[in-house]
């Protein structure tokens, strides 16, 4: 029987605690009563999450990424199902072009991609508005989404589909009542990851947002500029917390092993 050793176990540990350790301090530190960043030596206190709660520029910051990232999210989704679901299905001449295509944000520096959109977007009279955030954010995170409903896609037993359309079924009802369950969890962990990569971009984000209209990533960075007070890491440790809530949320609705990889 095989099973991992002591030194295996005592490598693991030290690992995740590795990767932990950062998590933990900046938590640490939400709760400290001081003026600066330091971990709470003499007791803890609540006073950043309350003066979280007093900034507008935080609280406007914080919308504003959300809505944002549910945006450019399910854009990206709405465009990644019909090609996920074409280039898992169909082997045909330029395929892998175009693939590569899809997937090459991923291969340009977010800097570069910021000064490209910056420069065409003005060109084109939308530069600094919502628009061209959503448009530079989808662009972004199109690769993740992609890359999750093809694996999905390409998981799909097609018999079922033509045993739908044996019986009579259309192309819509088909697509509603069959294929868009079956790869349902590709299309719910690519939406996720878009969010999340969406929600935590910044280097693009510094060239397209127009004045006032600050993502918290971009709020966060600007405040951490100006002052070193422990607001920040208030602002962090209540992510790092609404992130933990609904991965246990996930994992007891759906499952995180099965959402993750994409699997049925």
């Amino acid at each position: 029987m095989n099973g991992n050793g002591r030194p295996a176990i005592i490598f693991h540990t030290l690992f995740i605690a590795f990767v932990l350790a950062p998590l933990v301090a900046v938590c640490l530190t939400a709760f400290t009563p001081e003026n600066f960043l330091a971990m709470p030596h003499g007791g803890f206190s609540l006073r950043w999450f309350d003066a979280l709660f007093h900034r507008p520029d935080f609280l406007r910051a914080a919308w504003m990424s959300l809505r944002l990232a549910a945006v450019a999210s399910t854009v990206a989704i709405i465009v990644s199902v019909p090609a996920g679901l074409v280039f898992a299905r169909y082997r045909f001449k330029g395929r892998e072009v175009l693939i590569a295509l899809f997937m090459s944000p991923l291969t340009i520096p977010h800097v570069v991609l910021g000064i490209a959109l910056l420069r065409y977007l003005t060109q084109i009279g939308t530069g600094g508005t919502f628009l061209s955030l959503v448009a530079g954010h989808v662009l972004l995170v199109i690769p993740f989404a992609l890359r999750l409903v093809i694996a999905s896609a390409a998981n799909m037993d097609e018999r079922i589909q033509q045993a739908a359309i044996s019986l009579g079924a259309g192309p819509f009802a088909t697509f509603r009542r069959v294929t868009m369950p079956m790869i349902l969890p590709g299309v719910m962990s690519g939406w996720m990851l878009a969010f999340i990569v969406s929600f935590d971009e910044v280097s693009m984000t510094v060239f397209l947002a127009a004045p006032g209209a600050e993502t918290l990533p971009l709020r966060m960075l600007n405040h951490i500029q100006e002052t070193t007070d422990p607001l920040v890491a208030a602002v962090s440790a209540i992510l790092i917390a609404g992130t933990a809530v609904l991965a246990l949320i996930l994992d007891r609705i759906y499952g995180l092993d099965r959402l993750l990889n994409g699997s049925g």
